[in-house]
């Protein structure tokens, strides 16, 4: 083909736009992170007792389990008290956590990847008190006996928590048993007095009015994290576009790769919505997804790192969703429908169904404030044969079905079984996944 300046704007245009695309899926969880962790640090004024907010490396509890009025996070479940801990590797961090005594827990370590690089709790380190270091690249010490090191790839991380506590059970034991969790500088582990000094993150550029924002705050991430090994090739290729470990620079691009840019932001976003449902799976009416990490599957990555932030991996707990009847219907209100478990789900820990707003994806306020049936529901019916009904309607219904109920909101809703602890029978799906039948 003949070179000419209308191919040579074209060809940088197509490049922009390819390039752009795989930025976007690459970088949205750095940048993501990079967002989130501001605001999970920055704790102004009287938080509500659903705040799991704290200052920079320090741990942040929930002391109350999510209510409609809880709107830190979309989906959050009802089942555990969430904590939340943003620290800066400036050496090993070390997590100390209590003798739960069989009560379910687990810390995610998420980096600034948005990748879950180890789990601390009942299923993989049992829960028994313990010391858990958290290493930052390239860290070449000796950590004291007892304590067992974890390593991470990036210098920043996210310690993101879940604490069982069972419908109706007082508050103030749970409560004892999380503040015997502590987090400090490998140097500090022995000082009693230790107490965390205040401390920030550098502020993320203001990117108002910047139509490639994005790209902005993700050069800036590119800065202040480190590019993993695996990824050198593709951050090369994207000096093209102006991305270097130095931030953005789009003072060198044409008209027309700043245009390529803006369409990739927006396709971007629509791979990424798409992931789920390629690599989802429908069971009945659920749409099934067993997620045990993401490789070079970065749209997966980047959707998860999104409305799906902090999500467990599927080993840690098992996430069915739908928002469909058995029929293929919309679930609303209007309707009346069972939920019928053929017997009880196979965990090893325990499990719940719970239901949501379909618009915001919240909790839906009821008379009775429940917002889950599961494993822990005081008075939970077992029938007979050993099946589960849960009876799902906007009013209370008659005789001995109120004990399952599970009240839903006048509009449209959605469904999230939660099984923590899944046995293999549940993800290889041997065990079947529940019913859900229009009964009106």
């Amino acid at each position: 083909m003949p070179v000419t300046a209308e191919s040579i704007a074209k060809a940088k245009e197509l490049d922009a736009y390819a390039l752009g695309v795989s930025a976007y899926l690459w970088g949205y969880p750095l940048v993501r992170m990079e967002r989130i962790v501001r605001e999970y640090i920055d704790v102004k004024g009287p938080q509500p007792g659903t705040s799991y907010r704290a200052p920079l490396n320090r741990i942040g509890w929930a002391t109350e389990l999510a209510t409609p009025s809880a709107k830190d996070m979309p989906a959050a479940n009802n089942d555990t008290l969430y904590m939340s801990a943003v620290v800066t590797l400036t050496e090993p961090y070390v997590l100390s956590v209590p003798d739960t005594d069989g009560r379910y827990y687990v810390v995610n370590v998420f980096t600034m990847y948005h990748e879950d690089e180890q789990d601390i709790g009942r299923r993989v380190t049992g829960t028994k008190a313990g010391r858990f270091a958290i290493v930052p690249p390239g860290w070449k010490g000796k950590l004291p006996e007892g304590v067992q090191r974890i390593d991470v790839s990036t210098d920043k991380v996210w310690l993101w928590g879940r604490l069982h506590i069972r419908d109706g059970e007082p508050s103030g034991p749970v409560r004892a048993l999380q503040a015997k969790f502590d987090l400090r500088p490998l140097g500090q582990l022995e000082n009693a007095t230790y107490a965390a000094q205040p401390a920030e993150l550098p502020p993320l550029p203001d990117i108002a009015g910047d139509d490639l924002g994005f790209f902005t705050h993700l050069g800036f991430a590119m800065r202040h994290n480190p590019i993993l090994p695996r990824d050198a090739a593709l951050a090369g290729q994207l000096e093209r576009i102006g991305l270097t470990r130095n931030g953005f620079d789009r003072t060198k691009l044409s008209p027309e790769q700043v245009a390529a840019l803006k369409r990739a932001l927006a396709d971007g976003a629509v791979v990424a919505s798409a992931a789920v449902s390629t690599t989802a799976k429908k069971v009945g009416s659920w749409d099934s997804t067993i997620i045990d990490g993401y490789g070079f599957n970065y749209p997966l990555r980047a959707v998860h790192s999104g409305p799906y932030l902090g999500g467990n991996m599927a080993q840690e707990a098992y996430y069915p969703s739908t928002y469909l009847d058995s029929q293929g219907e919309p679930l609303t209100g209007a309707n009346k429908y069972e939920l019928r478990f053929a017997k009880a789900p196979p965990v090893d820990a325990f499990w719940s169904a719970t239901l949501y707003n379909a618009d915001d994806k919240m909790l839906v306020d009821n008379p009775i404030n429940r917002y889950k049936v599961g494993s822990e529901t005081p008075g939970l019916k077992t029938n007979p044969d050993g099946s589960i009904s849960v009876p799902i309607q906007h009013d209370e219904p008659a005789g001995a079905g109120k004990s399952n109920w599970l009240p839903a909101s006048k509009g449209n809703f959605f469904l999230v079984l939660r099984f923590y602890q899944p046995r293999k029978e549940l993800l290889s799906g041997a065990y079947p996944l529940p019913t859900l039948t229009k009964t009106q």
